[in-house]
């Protein structure tokens, strides 16, 4: 596998491992006032009141994370059409969720960087690196 292939799996675990985080932040921790601090929430009310709402945006979260470990696992194991399918798709997707994340205000500017770089690396690696391969 090329040094960009690898680059590009490496950034996919990391991207990966953030959407674990932002999982534990929405759908166990959303009501904590750390959390509350991170997201802008301003009161321990309008938490409970959202609590459904970002419970299951965690869930989104986790599960375009466990695709893109996935992902990178298959890749590692030999089935790497099966792999970098799965890495795609989920960088892919964090990458667009970010994009609609920092078009929903200026705001979320931050938020969105940190959802949507790592994605952006790896998609970036991956295709490159695939295009050098296969050349």
């Amino acid at each position: 596998m090329s040094v960009l292939l690898v680059i590009s799996g490496v950034c996919a675990v990391l991207a990966g491992l953030v959407h674990v985080y932002i999982f534990f932040l929405e759908s166990v921790a959303w009501t904590s006032p750390r959390v509350r601090r991170v997201f802008g929430i301003a009161s321990e009310s309008e938490a409970l009141a959202t609590r459904s709402l970002a419970f299951n945006q965690g869930f989104y979260n986790l599960f375009l994370a466990v695709g893109a470990i996935l992902g990178v696992v298959l890749v590692l194991a030999g089935n790497g059409a099966t792999g970098w399918t799965l890495v795609v798709f989920s960088t892919a997707s964090m990458l667009g969720a970010a994009v609609v994340l920092a078009g929903t205000g200026r705001r979320y500017l931050n938020s969105a960087f940190v959802q949507g770089s790592l994605p952006l690396i790896a998609l970036l690696f991956a295709f490159i690196g695939s295009t050098f391969t296969t050349a």
